[in-house]
């Protein structure tokens, strides 16, 4: 019993310095929308968890949590992260691939692209400073595949948001298309399509368009989301080619 309340009166004084740790400081001069991200930032429990368990960001637990409903990573897999900046999406893909070698299954191959700059992550190869929609980009993506197809393309792209929800809407829908229209092109059959969007009048014809190409199409927004987010993210399996429809993408 006394091992009980110890431990106890432990986990509290733990939880206090935790609580206490967060409350965010030198916020003088600093404007009010910096002020809200920052003290966002040291309470959420996520960007505590990444940095225990060595993912550069939080939207790592968004895949994790896709991967863990859907399994679309598998060991020997072929994936192609745009938008991959810092690189948690891509240290996920890695890990459930084996790219990395760990388990004796096949070993997978993870390519991760982004216009920002991309610190290396080991067993994976990164184009960083590229623009993924950028014809030159998607060549170089090609030679790095070298004629094999991919078996799961992710798309985390979002554009820089401007604060007019209908703009940032037709933005980030053309990247969606921009990396959809890829996808048709190197996907293996039955393979995989995750994208994210932001809420808007356009979500749901994109959506019709992935059920054209593709078995099944889900929409998810994982509990890592925050609140105060219209993204969601749509998961795509069970690629059919393009050869059974006539008319092409937006």
């Amino acid at each position: 019993m006394k091992c009980f309340f110890r431990n106890l009166i432990a986990n509290n004084l733990h939880t206090c310095a935790v609580l206490f740790r967060e409350v965010p400081r030198n916020l003088k001069g600093k404007k009010h929308s910096s002020q809200l991200w920052l003290t966002r930032q040291l309470q959420d429990p996520y960007v505590e968890k990444a940095k225990r368990e060595n993912y550069r960001c939080r939207s790592a637990y968004k895949l994790l949590e896709i991967n863990e409903r859907f399994k679309i990573l598998q060991p020997g897999h072929i994936v192609i992260d745009c938008g991959a900046a810092p690189g948690s999406w891509t240290q996920v893909a890695v890990k459930a691939t084996n790219a990395n070698a760990v388990q004796k299954d096949a070993g997978g191959i993870v390519i991760g692209i982004d216009k920002q700059p991309l610190y290396p992550i080991e067993n994976a190869t990164l184009l960083g400073g590229m623009d993924f929609t950028a014809a030159e980009s998607q060549n170089e993506l090609l030679k790095i595949l070298n004629g094999k197809k991919a078996d799961v393309i992710l798309s985390d792209m979002a554009p820089n948001a401007t604060g007019v929800r209908d703009l940032d809407h037709e933005n980030i829908i053309q990247l969606a298309y921009s990396a959809l229209r890829f996808a048709l092109q190197i996907t293996k059959g039955n393979g995989v399509f995750v994208c994210k969007l932001w809420d808007g009048g356009k979500s749901q014809q994109f959506e019709k368009d992935l059920i054209r190409f593709y078995k099944y199409v889900k929409c998810i927004r994982p509990e890592a989301t925050r609140d105060e987010s219209t993204e969601k993210f749509l998961v795509a399996r069970g690629f059919k080619g393009i050869k059974s429809t006539s008319s092409s993408t937006t």
